[in-house]
């Protein structure tokens, strides 16, 4: 799910890798329009997984953040509305989130787009956000739970070979 779940900078939402194409990627928005569209070198694009939420000692991967919020929330969307929250409302329900965040580097519109992308994850149905091999119960989970075939990333066509003259 980490390397498949995209943001385009300039866009609003997160996007779903479905394809790679020679000069491109084709993403699907996990949005209720579920539409196709291309993005290019130009765009500046990053996997969820490239993320960090700033803290006062390291900094924490965002798939654990999201993960705490689903602990904290149960699985279910944010019980705050982002869009009509005071800013120490904000700062208060991401105290719960992540307790030693670092108050002076994160601000009120970061906490905002990691509760809409918390929400649009949610929505879609994604909910796993750690890898199976970094999740504690791993060993207990069958090898066919592991990894959805939904989820697993497109195939690229082998790259043919030259031949020499």
């Amino acid at each position: 799910m980490q390397q498949t779940v995209l943001a385009i900078s300039g866009k609003p939402g997160l996007y779903k890798l479905v394809s790679r194409g020679k000069n491109n990627l084709i993403v699907e928005a996990l949005d209720a329009t579920h539409k196709r569209m291309p993005a290019f070198a130009t765009d500046r694009i990053t996997s969820l997984s490239d993320i960090a939420m700033y803290t006062e000692t390291d900094d924490v991967p965002l798939m654990d953040v999201l993960e705490n919020m689903k602990n904290l929330e149960g699985g279910k969307k944010a019980s705050i509305n982002e869009k009509k929250a005071s800013g120490q409302e904000l700062r208060d329900y991401f105290t719960k989130v992540l307790p030693e965040w670092d108050q002076e580097r994160v601000q009120n519109s970061h906490i905002k787009k990691l509760i809409t992308w918390y929400n649009i994850l949610v929505e879609a149905g994604i909910t796993d956000f750690k890898d199976a091999a970094e999740a504690p119960a791993a060993e207990e989970t069958p090898a066919a739970e592991e990894a959805p075939a939904a989820e697993t990333p497109a195939k690229e066509a082998p790259k043919k070979e030259k031949k020499k003259k």
